[in-house]
């Protein structure tokens, strides 16, 4: 077999991407308007495939926007999207309606992390229903996750951590099988091995969702978890940001909630009002 010169890493990438995303060759193939030969020319390096093949390959894959680019890196093309920090002023109008979204969500509790799954910024709620755990659990980066499960954050106040945690852990894990990353697998491998065995929901859990039932200074808490991304971004940082919100699960959770938010905030590091 003759191997194309520079072909090596991209076919490497956009095979383990297919097999990833466990795809034929044919179904990949169909997905990005080409050939199955042609697929398998350039998985095996034999076929080094133009700019616009390469593009169409990766959105078939749903590949993220971060390893796009590394893939286009490979086969010998420039980036296609942008990759701006989110401290980047280009990016204040995006960054400011989030902050604004983060406030309007109260008196409910709502995160923005990163792709790690690191903290970003949380709004007052979020610091009132997390307060008390342990200050190394807040010092940056912040893993919204280990703050969660952690024996050392909210997980001894959690009613149903043995069903809560695997349904986290469950959603991380599939974050990390979309975007591979180092980080997360390492939260992933420690909350593993301190979160108890997984059980079966009861019927006492709302039959549509998974609900986290907390202990809390308000009374018992009945929260549902709902995640939003940028879907049509063409920015890196920005595609790969989650808000994440905490909706009341029955009356009694929405009214807790609206009564702690008249109180007074206690210390946080930067919380967003």
């Amino acid at each position: 077999m003759v191997v194309v010169e520079g072909a090596g890493n991209f076919a490497e990438g956009i095979r383990d991407w297919r097999q990833r995303r466990r795809v034929s060759q044919l179904e990949l193939a169909l997905a990005a308007g080409t050939t199955q030969r042609h697929v398998s020319f350039v998985e095996s390096g034999r076929s080094l495939p133009g700019r616009e093949i390469v593009v169409r390959l990766t959105e078939a894959l749903d590949i993220p926007l971060r390893h796009r680019n590394a893939l286009l890196l490979a086969a010998g093309y420039a980036p296609a999207y942008g990759e701006a920090e989110l401290d980047d002023p280009s990016l204040d109008p995006v960054r400011n309606a989030l902050e604004r979204l983060l406030v309007a969500h109260r008196p409910y509790p709502a995160v923005i992390t990163d792709r790690h799954g690191d903290l970003v910024s949380g709004n007052s709620a979020f610091w009132r229903l997390i307060d008390g755990v342990a200050p190394d659990l807040l010092e940056p980066p912040v893993s919204v996750a280990r703050v969660l499960l952690s024996p050392r954050g909210l997980a001894p106040r959690m009613l149903n951590l043995d069903v809560y945690a695997w349904h986290v852990i469950d959603a991380l894990e599939e974050r990390s099988l979309r975007c591979p990353d180092d980080r997360l697998d390492g939260v992933l491998g420690e909350l593993r091995e301190s979160v108890p065995a997984r059980a079966r929901p009861t019927s006492s859990h709302i039959g549509y969702a998974v609900p986290l039932r907390l202990q809390s200074a308000y009374g018992v808490l009945t929260l549902l978890t709902t995640l939003s991304h940028f879907a049509t971004t063409t920015d890196v940082a920005l595609s790969e940001v989650s808000l994440e919100a905490f909706l009341p699960g029955d009356a009694a959770t929405a009214e807790a909630l609206a009564a702690a938010d008249a109180r007074p905030l206690p210390p946080t590091p930067e919380a967003t009002p």
